[in-house]
């Protein structure tokens, strides 16, 4: 397929069932003994993992053979160019190990620093979102159909008081705490993975912070369809987060997702990695 980027949306449409045939993979892999090992930055990796990665890289580049894919497991041998793929394939292994369902499938097209076109599946809920100029949410079609039936998805606005922040698990830290002091939080709600992302893309809360390491494979599809629901992903100085950075090993600053970018200006957080 020729490649072109004048047309996101259409992308978008075609990383959707690549997205939702490894969200299938996974989803009948979760119950299976499946041995996991730690990686050399301490993260958990399984076999599923590899399995949808392989499968994944083999769909893209069947679909666009001259783009490169820089992906979560394999992310040594492919360098980021001006245009490119980013992959995490099982973007939540420790919440797959367990049994949580929340994980997910991030998928983005990079263009110039920048996602161009994502998909994030969520095989547990049976939900897809994806993004070109407008960001959109499907149920996940059963497995070996591609019928989608599409919604255009928006963040809210910020309530005065009681905002909702998505919080991860196991990864929280006081300067994140410190960040989210400077805001009227009302809920904390604990969600893994790139799911947070598409929260609050779909409305249903206000504020993530990382100030942790994330890796841009964890981030860059989220980001895509929250900024094209209206929100924002910004990282210290109220930057939006670019992609493409193999010198730091493809390595993210801190940063906060937003659906009010009202928001942003409340937040002081920690200067960015070198």
């Amino acid at each position: 397929m020729r490649l072109d980027v004048s047309q996101p949306d259409e992308i978008a449409l075609r990383l959707a069932p690549i997205a939702a045939e490894a969200a299938h993979l996974l989803r009948g892999m979760e119950n299976a003994l499946i041995e996991k090992r730690v990686k050399p930055d301490g993260s958990p990796t399984t076999a599923a993992d590899l399995a949808a990665e392989e499968m994944i890289i083999r769909r893209l580049h069947e679909a666009w053979p001259h783009v490169p894919v820089v992906a979560e497991e394999t992310a040594s041998t492919a360098h980021a160019e001006d245009v490119f793929f980013l992959v995490d394939p099982l973007d939540g292994t420790g919440d797959f190990i367990r049994g949580t369902g929340e994980y997910s499938v991030n998928i983005a097209m990079i263009r110039k620093n920048r996602p161009l076109a994502a998909a994030v599946a969520a095989p547990a809920l049976g939900a897809i979102w994806i993004a070109g100029t407008k960001a959109r949410t499907s149920a996940m079609p059963e497995q070996d159909q591609a019928t989608f039936d599409w919604r255009d998805i928006r963040v809210r606005s910020a309530p005065d008081e009681g905002l909702v922040a998505l919080v991860s698990r196991r990864h929280g830290d006081i300067a994140t705490e410190a960040c989210l002091s400077t805001l009227s939080i009302g809920t904390r709600r604990m969600t893994s993975s790139a799911l947070k992302f598409c929260l609050i893309a779909s409305g249903e809360a206000d504020i993530y912070v990382r100030c942790g390491a994330t890796m841009e494979w964890d981030t860059a599809a989220g980001d895509h369809v929250l900024c094209c629901a209206g929100g924002s992903v910004v990282g210290p100085g109220g930057a939006p987060l670019t992609y493409g950075h193999e010198e730091r090993g493809y390595l993210n600053g801190p940063f906060a997702a937003l659906g009010d970018v009202s928001l942003a200006p409340k937040l002081d957080l920690p200067a960015a990695v070198a």
